[in-house]
């Protein structure tokens, strides 16, 4: 069955190493931190008082000050992230496309902090108080809905929700449905703004998150034997994904191609993967058999590599099961040692770096490994960065319940 080709155009990101692309790979190749104290509220009390937020993003950089008082910040950070990528890609929705333009962006958990809000209204000034906007504000999909009106885009709109996995999801399921024909656009990626004190309280009570308040940039610690949970982050990754004779039709710069997509469930336990790995190895070799690609030609991996316990051993053991052997010959990195875990966008802004990786042959280092635990013993790039060709690279995402995806890139 001939499927058509599908090729990433545009990018766009807010995170917390910075609030653009450049910024953001700039300081991901440089080994920088982003995680500080939590400044969105008073974490004093708080076992976890550490995260990576987004730093001095102003909405209205981006959108009109009116619309962006409507939003909750992940939707803004989503529509701010959808402008860029447009801006990245040359390309604007014209009435001629808006049909055959498509949205797929999803959040792991919405709009919390309106959530948190509009409770404390109810419980303050009761029920006549709670604003009319709450649940547009406040549901997982309204990233999606927002960016589709403001920018015009009348294709295929979802929202994907896979808590960790969402915007890897997102991303995949967009290329399926440019590969059926069902557009020729797609924007796709995932959005997060959970910095909150429910939220932190809520991970931090379940044990998931780092603790160590008194050192932030080396808290989250992928592979090292002395990590203690991840470090919460927030932000959003968006990428323009296009048919491949579409974008060249138009004259469109091509980052990387995207060739192929695959998922599964561990069907084991609500936070905890499968110890074995074998449903993130079942995703990874879904990925490879979609695109047709031996696994001998993948020179890159970008680990979902939280810095849980369990996690990274068993992330390990996936890359096993499916490159055997050459396993200890792929360059393996986590994003999350310097972003942190940004839940929902997780996947997205991690695509984004393993695009630009394929793109300009240049593997961001994984930081903070001072003390690499045995039983996760690959080459994580330690360190710094390391400039290499790379043919292909996944780009893997796991979230809690037990989803698994795994995106393959290619370069062009």
């Amino acid at each position: 069955m001939h499927h058509r080709r599908v090729v990433v155009t545009g990018l766009g990101a807010i995170t917390p190493l910075g609030n653009s692309v450049q910024e953001f790979w700039e300081r991901l190749l440089a080994g920088q931190s982003g995680v500080g104290p939590i400044t969105h509220f008073d974490a004093s009390e708080y076992p976890v008082r550490i995260a990576a937020e987004v730093k001095n993003f102003n909405p209205d950089d981006f959108i009109d000050p009116k619309e962006s008082r409507r939003m909750d910040p992940f939707v803004q950070y989503g529509v701010a992230a959808t402008k860029m990528a447009l801006a990245d890609a040359g390309l604007e929705i014209t009435e001629e496309i808006s049909s055959r333009t498509g949205v797929l962006i999803g959040s792991g958990i919405g709009g919390v902090k309106t959530w948190e809000e509009q409770h404390k209204t109810l419980l303050e000034k009761g029920p006549r108080r709670v604003s009319p906007l709450f649940i547009p504000m406040l549901i997982c999909d309204m990233a999606a809905g927002t960016v589709a009106i403001i920018f015009g885009a009348k294709g295929p709109n979802m929202a994907i929700v896979t808590a960790c996995a969402t915007g890897s999801h997102c991303i995949g399921e967009a290329f399926k449905i440019i590969q059926r024909g069902q557009a020729d656009v797609m924007i796709a990626g995932g959005t997060e703004a959970s910095i909150t004190p429910t939220a932190i309280a809520g991970f931090a009570s379940a044990k998931a998150l780092s603790c160590r308040n008194e050192n932030p940039p080396a808290a989250s610690r992928p592979f090292d034997a002395d990590r203690d949970g991840f470090v919460i982050g927030e932000g959003a990754g968006i990428v323009i994904l296009e048919e491949m004779e579409f974008a060249k039709k138009r004259g469109a710069r091509i980052y990387a191609e995207l060739v192929g997509y695959g998922l599964s469930a561990d069907a084991y336990h609500i936070t905890q993967p499968a110890p074995g790995g074998e449903g993130a190895a079942k995703a990874m070799q879904m990925a490879l058999d979609d695109a047709s690609m031996p696994a001998d030609e993948v020179d890159h991996i970008n680990s979902h590599g939280t810095a849980t316990p369990l996690g990274d051993v068993a992330e390990t053991l996936a890359i096993k099961r499916v490159f055997g052997e050459r396993a200890y010959k792929i360059p393996v990195t986590a994003n999350k040692s310097m972003i942190g875990h940004l839940l929902g966008a997780a996947g997205g802004v991690e695509f984004i770096a393993t695009v630009l990786t394929v793109a300009h042959g240049a593997i961001p280092p994984t930081i903070n490994l001072d003390n690499p635990d045995p039983e996760c013993d690959l080459d994580y790039v330690p360190g710094e960065a390391r400039c290499t060709r790379v043919r292909a690279a996944l780009c893997n995402s796991f979230g809690f319940g037990g989803h698994n995806s795994s995106l393959l890139v290619k370069a062009v």
